[in-house]
């Protein structure tokens, strides 16, 4: 592999259903030796399967992200195209897991070759395309629109232009409910695709369901359904246009845009090609439509498309992306430079950038990482390129990388304690459907862990240990597919339907949420939770809920892009009953707060609620949540913020950035005595520091003043409670100075400190202390402010135990100071007025 090599090299070129993919296997299985990728696991697969029939399992190889499968003398090689075992440009490169396989074949194909037009993969086909070599033959399969780049590109190239085996003809729209037997549904979202799949349960008995993420033994197991027979319908993601091979006679379109990632979008003529194709089979016809939903036409063809389609004629491709595979690997920013290094061909544009570059870019950030050489840069590179399974986003997956690296990045192994307690927690079938395909989507990523030798220390069990949980969750979503969408009892169902005409029924939604169907209420719509009318009558509830559901993403979405587009003065931050603090809209619970990173950068989680939206709108409802959040703890808590960015200031002193970083972590407010070494060791200029920063060393407490005001105490309860993971408390009453000791303790101690029976403000307690130190130094003969401690309502015991804490004690009818002061205390002029030492059980005047 690798070169242009001395074998013949041709192009099989053309529309779907030509048998692109049988020409290759058995070309391959011609020679002695042979690779194949694919743009699909799930594709890789079948073929492998198929590939074992002919040459044995001890000839044949499995090789994709998540699973390798790899006989001691494997001669035939199928696999993803990411994980075609191609040589690198550097042969010093050791990022490889190593799987013993060899890297010359006598035979190479890469199939869906167009696929290099993809921002995200296509730099890895048309690396493929150009460098994956066979000594005696290979084969570049894909769309008729490659011929003139082949031909510009690869000269020497042979082309072959193969005719589809049958007709595709367009055949309308049609509705969900005279759709004919035997037709594939395909949506573009996963909830799409679960609402059809819904619908057709209860309207043509069932329906199976394909989709990319699902694993190759749940898809195996739903496509087997639908060629038994047992259901005559299936659902599917634009998955099924990569070469699955299926008994499907019409092809349904559910919508033609498709969110790419970036936006939402047209489909191409060409992508709408690809996925019509799978219409018709070998010799046998096919169709192609839109689906109509209800009083909907639903989406619409141009006749341009149309006519495209049938005769098969596209655009031909004027470029595609290319990355550079010569990787410099002098540090990370060479490597960086190395992977965004421009073609020189105008044929070959620069690959936008995918997430692996992304992630590599937002961990370069760090320049101990960004200066890392060689091997380390090597290891660097390999850890980014974990996909990202669960699509959290590149801020997330950076950081799962950043820990991989952090194993890795010296040779060393990720630890079995780790990786045994995430593939524990992975491993548990209870739940719904999207549960159970969040941790099949998790367990991908530990599998494709597993497969690295060089990341694990016995990958061998590692690898048998994923495989066994993938096996439990495949199973677990195959039976909660099947449950959830096949019933058995077709016949009932599409009686009551008929009766009650369900593909007609008009869903409305009022102005005060009442949703319904046609003439009769079925719920209520609060924000973004539906909750069925109880009075709806059990014959009518699943047929009425069935419809409701079918048409309410509608009104959900325009809901979340509105509130996307809202200001910041539409959301609140909101106290449950349970005392749970989410972030709300008019009322309705949005988000719940949950520990994050620090106090002041709490995670956001969407409520349950939300999950009815698109992925791709739960998301971008997320981020804006996460922005209002972010704003708001900045204004109302922006003192708090200033301490945390003092913190982390290399150039403050270490004096100011501990006492900064503790108060901070407090939520601005600490005991002196917690704080005594700390303030033992500042010097003036700290001292001053400390003073911009707006911090009070007081006698007693250490604080910001403007943080006792009540928003920032509310905001700072909130914060604490999430933090600890504790409801959130009972607050005082906005500006008390004082309250009573049964106030919660949790509460209280944001901004009050206890004496005796009562809690006092920290602020007032110290204005009293300042009063008292200041009138000690100048000799006064009252310490005491009476005037103060009087309008503050203090008893004597309250004020004992508060002259004790400042560091005087009753000597028979005076005040005598003990000289308990760690260090200075802030000194304030004194006030007149003895009228306080009756009250305190002293005589007027006495010291």
């Amino acid at each position: 592999m690798g070169g242009q090599g001395d074998g013949i090299v041709r192009a099989i070129l053309g529309p779907t259903n030509t048998g692109k993919t049988y020409l290759a296997i058995e070309r391959m299985c011609a020679h002695s030796s042979g690779v194949i990728g694919f743009p699909l696991r799930l594709l890789a697969r079948e073929v492998y399967d198929r590939v074992v029939a002919i040459k044995g399992a001890a000839s044949v190889a499995l090789l994709t992200g998540e699973e390798r499968i790899v006989p001691p003398k494997a001669r035939y090689v199928l696999c993803t195209a990411e994980s075609m075992p191609v040589p690198s440009a550097d042969r010093d490169d050791q990022s490889d897991p190593g799987d013993g396989l060899p890297r010359d074949f006598a035979f190479a194909a890469i199939d869906e070759a167009q696929l290099g037009i993809d921002p995200e993969r296509g730099h890895v086909f048309t690396d493929r395309m150009l460098r994956a070599r066979g000594r005696e033959e290979t084969l570049i399969l894909g769309s008729e629109s490659l011929k003139p780049l082949v031909r510009k590109l690869m000269p020497r190239a042979e082309i072959v232009t193969r005719p589809r085996f049958s007709t595709l003809r367009y055949a309308g729209s049609a509705k969900l409910t005279r759709l004919p037997p035997r037709s594939a549904i395909v949506a573009f979202s996963a909830e799409q695709v679960y609402a059809l799949a819904e619908m057709l349960r209860r309207f043509k008995g069932g329906a199976a369901v394909v989709m990319g993420s699902l694993s190759p033994a749940t898809r195996n197991a739903q496509v087997a359904m639908f060629q038994r027979g047992e259901v005559d319908y299936l659902v599917a993601t634009d998955a099924i246009g990569m070469g699955l091979n299926m008994d499907v006679t019409h092809v349904a379109f559910a919508g033609l845009e498709k969110f790419d990632g970036k936006r939402d979008r047209r489909l191409t003529t060409a992508e709408m090609a690809q996925i019509a194709g799978r219409a018709g089979r070998h010799q046998k016809d096919g169709t192609f439509g839109t689906l109509g939903l209800g009083g909907d036409s639903g989406p619409a063809f141009s006749e341009g498309e149309i006519e495209a389609i049938e005769e098969h004629r596209f655009r031909a491709l004027d470029h595609l992306y290319w990355r550079n595979p010569e990787l410099d690997f002098t540090d990370v920013r060479a490597l960086i430079a190395s992977l965004e290094e421009p073609s020189g061909d105008p044929l070959l544009r620069a690959a936008p950038v995918a997430m692996d570059l992304t992630v590599l870019k937002a961990i370069a950030e760090d320049p101990a990482v960004a200066a890392r050489k060689g091997k380390r840069a090597r290891a660097l590179w390999a850890a980014c390129g974990l996909p990202d399974f669960r699509k959290v986003g590149p801020m997330h997956h950076a950081r799962m990388v950043r820990r991989i690296f952090s194993y890795v990045g010296e040779g060393g192994h990720i630890p079995h304690e780790w990786f045994a307690a995430e593939v524990t927690r992975l491993d548990n079938v209870a739940g719904d459907i999207e549960a159970i395909a969040d941790r099949l989507a998790g367990i991908r990523s530990w599998a494709y862990i597993a497969q690295r030798a060089d990341w694990m220390a016995d990958p061998a069990k590692a690898a048998e240990r994923t495989r066994s949980v993938e096996a439990r969750l495949s199973d677990a979503l195959h039976a909660a597919l099947t449950q959830r969408f096949v019933d058995r009892r077709t016949a009932v169902l599409v009686r009551d339907i008929g009766a009650r005409g369900a593909d007609a029924l008009p869903v409305t939604v009022a102005a005060d949420g009442e949703v319904s169907v046609g003439p009769e209420p079925i719920g209520h719509l609060a924000g973004f939770s539906f909750t069925v009318d109880p009075s709806a009558r059990l014959a009518d509830k699943r047929l009425l809920l069935a419809a409701a559901e079918r048409r309410l993403g509608d009104e959900l979405d325009r809901r979340a892009k509105a509130l996307c587009e809202a200001q910041d003065a539409a959301f609140a931050l909101s106290i449950e009953p349970s005392g749970a603090v989410g972030i709300a809209w008019d009322g309705h619970v949005l988000a719940r707060l949950a520990p994050g990173r620090s106090l002041l950068e709490p995670a956001v989680r969407t409520a349950r609620s939300l999950d009815r939206l698109t992925a791709q709108r739960r998301a971008a409802l997320r981020a804006r949540l996460e922005a209002w959040l972010e704003r708001a703890v900045a204004a109302e808590l922006a003192p708090l913020k200033a301490l945390a960015r003092a913190a982390s200031d290399k150039a403050a002193t270490p004096g100011v950035r501990a006492v900064a970083a503790m108060l901070a972590d407090a939520g601005g407010v600490m005991p002196r005595k917690a704080l005594t070494a700390a303030i033992g060791a500042l010097d003036k200029a700290d001292r001053h520091s400390l003073h911009r920063l707006k911090i009070r060393l007081g006698a007693l407490d250490v604080f910001v003043p403007t943080l006792l005001k009540p928003a920032a105490q509310h905001w700072r309860a909130a914060l604490v409670a999430v933090r600890t993971g504790q409801p959130m408390p009972l607050l005082p009453p906005p500006g008390a100075a004082t309250i009573s000791g049964a106030a919660d303790p949790r509460a209280a101690m944001l901004a009050y400190r206890r004496f005796g029976a009562t809690w006092l403000r920290i602020d007032l307690a110290d204005r009293i202390a300042a009063h008292a130190h200041a009138a000690r130094a100048a000799g006064a003969a009252e310490p005491i402010d009476a005037a103060l401690v009087t309008s503050l309502g203090l008893d004597a015991e309250a004020v004992r135990k508060l002259m004790a804490e400042i560091g005087f004690v009753p000597a028979g009818q005076n005040w005598r100071w003990r000289g308990r002061r760690p260090d200075r205390a802030p000194v304030a002029p004194p006030r007149p007025g003895n009228a306080f030492a009756a009250l305190a059980g002293l005589k007027p005047g006495a010291r």
